[in-house]
């Protein structure tokens, strides 16, 4: 996780993200979206999560540092993904001595990087885990193509990373597409939640539930309306005493009684207020983690 330096209403993400809000005053949300950091690293803690938290440098300022899951993904085989972003300003986010601190403080072992970043001077995105919702025990990569998610670099991951591709289009109620798979869509161990209401075409949204059932997962199918509440931007978390499933408060309210029971029969829910983060980021929960899948080192 990243601690923020600089977090702000960012415009030049704001064009494909019709969640971010703009504050009313300058720099509105820095001293807020630091407290909601810090109560939910606290959070996660206090369930048993090892958090490894990076601060962010002020300049240059990288007003969605906060959200590092867009330029960087880890492995269970030792592969460190580095991903091109749609957006000038947030590449800056991609740091070395970030992935040197992951690394050593967690005893790490990197084999190699994969770097698309190079895509960027094509005009080709592909925006890490919230391009890519991976079902990692599968090998299965779905992704809801958009202006920050190129088909052809989906097919460079996958032919890299070894991953099978389920490719759709997802609308918001506006009929503009999704910015984010990971809006749309979240996989665990054994569930999936998806906004099945957002794939706009029916052979699609048929073909990523069949894909998901076949694969032995629950599925929680929200709406519209809870999809813009984030509703489907969580992350099931390994801790000491299991598995947990971290989403916001904003998400975890507009679910109904069902869709919380199947979550609840899976892991527990830990929800977090990020009213700030959510607002003005225009992203939740599940795109402040980077989850760190690397082995250790022996």
């Amino acid at each position: 996780m990243i601690r923020p330096a600089a977090f702000d209403y960012n415009p030049e993400t704001a064009i494909t993200n019709k969640m971010q809000q703009p504050g009313q005053a300058v720099h509105p949300g820095q001293a807020q979206a630091l407290s909601e950091f810090e109560q939910f690293t606290q959070a996660l803690r206090s369930e048993g999560i090892t958090v490894c938290v990076v601060d962010d440098t002020p300049v240059p300022a990288k007003p969605d540092a906060i959200f590092p899951n867009n330029w960087v993904s880890f492995h269970f085989d030792g592969t460190v993904a580095l991903y091109p972003m749609l957006a000038p300003n947030r590449r800056p986010e991609r740091r070395e001595d970030i992935l040197e601190q992951v690394v050593r403080e967690g005893r790490f072992h990197v084999s190699r990087t994969v770097d698309l970043s190079h895509r960027e001077a094509e005009g080709k995105f592909l925006e890490g885990t919230g391009s890519l919702v991976l079902d990692r025990a599968h090998r299965v990569a779905y992704a809801s193509l958009s202006p920050r998610t190129d088909l052809d670099v989906l097919g460079e991951f996958a032919q890299l990373l070894d991953y099978e591709l389920v490719t759709f289009e997802a609308r918001d109620g506006a009929g503009q597409p999704v910015y984010h798979t990971n809006v749309v869509m979240a996989i665990g161990t054994r569930f999936a939640v998806v906004c099945g209401e957002s794939i706009a075409h029916p052979q699609h949204r048929e073909a990523v539930f069949n894909k998901l059932r076949a694969a032995g997962h629950d599925l929680v199918d929200i709406s519209l309306r809870q999809m813009q509440e984030f509703a489907g931007n969580l992350l099931e978390l390994d801790s000491a005493g299991g598995r947990v499933i971290a989403l916001s408060t904003t998400g975890w309210r507009s679910l109904g009684s069902a869709q919380r029971r199947i979550l609840e029969s899976h892991a527990d829910l830990v929800p977090v207020s990020i009213p700030t983060i959510e607002r003005i980021g225009g992203g939740g929960v599940r795109c402040m983690l980077a989850e760190l899948h690397l082995p250790k080192r022996l």
